[in-house]
């Protein structure tokens, strides 16, 4: 009785996890509190829906890099509250950001002159296609970029939660010691198969759902080796939920990496 419910269960498990059977601190002396309390920071890591596009802040490591167009914003904005609360301060070497957690440290170059300045997140922006990263007016008065409005720029994770100060010199960032924003990978079971081969025609079938990568782990229950299909690539728990909700998969559900 007890081999036959043992059975049982896994063939209940098997159908029910399977489908049709199947994203950077201010470099001078700032008046803005920052605001690192564990509650305040997980808010900042939720996500977040302008105009009708949804935002997810990712997790990000010391050394992780990225390119785009910046832009800067300044009077119009001095004055009013950031996104993570504090009071924005053109004169202050801070920037806003669409994913990155708030506090983290960014080195911004200027593709155009070399010119760099290292920033401190603290706000989110900028909602206009084509841009990732708006500066403050000082930042970006330091790079060189006030009177064209714009510039290419490369960015680098530098640290964390404003106690990086900045830099001397390129050879200090790149010793820094290896840091990451607490948060965690997590992935969505979307299959799970007795048979290896089954479990390959499916991962390959579903390589890139919506942008998510898709691979096979082995687990084993009873001894029975089980091979269970996941699509990764996901950044926070929420944005896995929004998947799930999506109906894609009937049965998915979440773990974390």
């Amino acid at each position: 009785m007890l081999l036959y419910l043992k059975i049982l269960f896994l063939a209940i498990f098997l159908t029910a996890c399977s489908y049709n059977n199947a994203l950077f601190a201010p470099t001078g002396p700032t008046n803005a509190k920052i605001n690192n309390s564990p509650a305040v920071q997980k808010a900042t890591m939720r996500p977040y829906t302008i105009n009708g596009k949804t935002y997810y802040p990712t997790v990000v490591n010391v050394g992780d890099r990225a390119s785009g167009v910046a832009s800067w914003y300044g009077p119009n904005f001095h004055g009013k509250k950031t996104s993570n609360g504090e009071v924005y301060n053109m004169h202050n070497m801070t920037a806003a950001h669409k994913t990155l957690p708030m506090n983290t440290i960014v080195k911004v170059t200027n593709l155009n002159n070399k010119k760099s300045v290292v920033v401190r997140i603290n706000d989110r922006g900028p909602f206009v296609a084509n841009r990732v990263i708006d500066l403050s007016k000082a930042a970006a008065t330091q790079i060189g970029m006030i009177q064209a409005g714009t510039a290419p720029v490369s960015m680098e994770v530098v640290g964390f939660s404003g106690e990086i100060k900045q830099p001397s010199d390129t050879k200090v960032v790149q010793n820094l010691p290896s840091a990451s924003v607490v948060g965690g990978e997590f992935m969505v079971q979307i299959g799970a198969f007795r048979n290896i081969k089954g479990a390959n025609i499916y991962q390959k079938e579903h390589q890139n759902i919506m942008g998510y990568k898709s691979i096979i782990r082995e687990y084993s229950i009873d001894n029975m080796a089980i091979y269970r299909v996941f699509l990764t690539g996901f950044r926070s728990e929420e944005e896995a939920r929004d998947f799930i909700k999506s109906g894609h998969f009937e049965g998915a559900y979440i773990i974390r990496g």
